[in-house]
């Protein structure tokens, strides 16, 4: 079989929550040795499933998804021993990654000044809130915080301007951002190919954030004028809006090739009499006349289910798709099939199934993923490997080192 794309890469994640540690995680399914460093008691990100409004489990499904497959060691920074392992680990290591506020990683040793010379080969990847430099370098931020709110996102996707902004869940920016991130960590890997030496790259929610909102950041860039948001029943295009049907289930239609794609539709619908309704009969005339065909479509679509629409318009070739609820994906085997669940290397508690990072090579399939550690489960595994005998390993221990 061919080796993995990042086999015999080695990977120190000294990071917390999201963003950071899934890009870690990506690296190790295609071969990477991840090595996780948590403070004493564990990554506080551990805790998150149990908080108020989380969906309730008795398996920390969220810890689950982003750290699997990775080996745990804990060290209590604030301590020169500890500090002492963190070196050796990054002596160890082709990547380095950390997302910890800049004056925190200044109180535990872990800057970029203190870690880099010692591997010239390192690429020391930095993860912040609001980027390395500027007024706010040093602010915490979490992506409902920086990548949804600050970048425009949550003030523009709300049901009208008359609703308050919607909120995030959560790593819905954190996600996305820890892939716009681990090409930072490629690129890095890839110079380091061309010229032997490491680096220091970097990637931060206040620049994933605005990225999503790209295309209204740069319509404010060059001057635009901005509408506000009207509510669906007056969306300005009938035929890129969402609809309910009568179980209550909602849909999108996202019919960019009006032209092509209108008469089609409305014989799909069983309405062929709208393409004689001169309001309708034109793309202009339609968007003069949105909000009456919306309510027409209102009507027709609320009078059946969506399992009874779903192969009509599917059938036209038209871009559409079901609201899904999150539920639904448990059961949707275009998301098994397609690659987006995996199996896990071996069932934990009865779950088979994780989701798995969104990159695939052609010819090359990914580690299996195996389960996520518990808070320091490789400590002293991870400590004999690099070097340190029973006695040391003791002494670490005496001292608080490691928890």
């Amino acid at each position: 079989m061919t080796p993995h794309a990042l086999a015999g890469l080695k990977v120190v994640d000294a990071a917390t929550y999201i963003a950071a540690p899934c890009a870690a995680t990506a690296l190790g399914d295609f071969g990477a040795e991840v090595i996780k460093v948590e403070p004493p008691g564990g990554d506080p990100y551990r805790r998150l499933y149990g908080n108020p409004g989380m969906p309730v489990s008795p398996h920390n499904y969220s810890w689950m998804v982003d750290n699997r497959g990775k080996r745990s060691i804990t060290l209590d920074l604030k301590l020169n021993e500890a500090r002492d392992v963190l070196y050796r680990l990054a002596k160890w290591a082709d990547v380095f990654i950390t997302n910890y506020p800049l004056d925190v990683r200044a109180r535990l040793g872990a800057t970029y000044a203190e870690i880099a010379p010692l591997n010239p080969r390192l690429i020391y990847a930095s993860f912040t809130g609001y980027g390395e430099h500027g007024p706010e370098r040093e602010r915490p931020g979490f992506d409902s915080v920086v990548w949804w709110a600050r970048s425009g996102l949550m003030d523009t996707v709300r049901s009208s301007h008359a609703h308050p902004p919607a909120r995030s869940l959560p790593g819905m920016g954190d996600h996305p951002s820890g892939m716009g991130f681990l090409a930072a960590i490629l690129l890095g890997l890839y110079q380091r190919e061309r010229t032997g030496r490491g680096c220091e790259v970097g990637s931060s929610l206040l620049m994933n954030g605005l990225w999503s909102n790209a295309v209204f950041a740069q319509a404010a860039l060059v001057g635009a004028s901005f509408s506000e948001r009207p509510p669906r029943e007056q969306a300005a295009n009938a035929l890129t809006n969402h609809y309910r049907c009568r179980d209550g289930r909602w849909f999108i239609l996202s019919m960019v090739s009006e032209e092509r794609d209108w008469p089609a539709f409305a014989r799909a619908i069983g309405r062929e009499d709208l393409l004689q309704d001169n309001r309708f009969a034109t793309r202009e005339a339609r968007h003069r006349h949105n909000t009456d065909l919306i309510h027409i479509l209102d009507g027709v679509f609320g009078g059946r289910d969506w399992s009874a629409w779903q192969a009509p318009l599917v059938e036209t070739g038209i871009t559409l798709g079901v609201v899904a609820k999150n539920i639904d994906v448990v059961d949707d085997a275009q998301m098994r099939e397609s690659g987006a669940i995996v199996p896990l290397a071996e069932p934990v508690d009865g779950i088979t199934g994780t989701i798995t990072s969104p990159l695939w090579i052609g010819g090359q399939p990914k580690v299996a993923p195996g389960r996520a550690p518990d808070a320091g489960e490789h400590t002293d595994e991870v400590l004999h490997q690099l070097g340190f005998d029973a006695h040391a390993i003791a002494t670490l221990k005496t001292v608080g080192a490691l928890g």
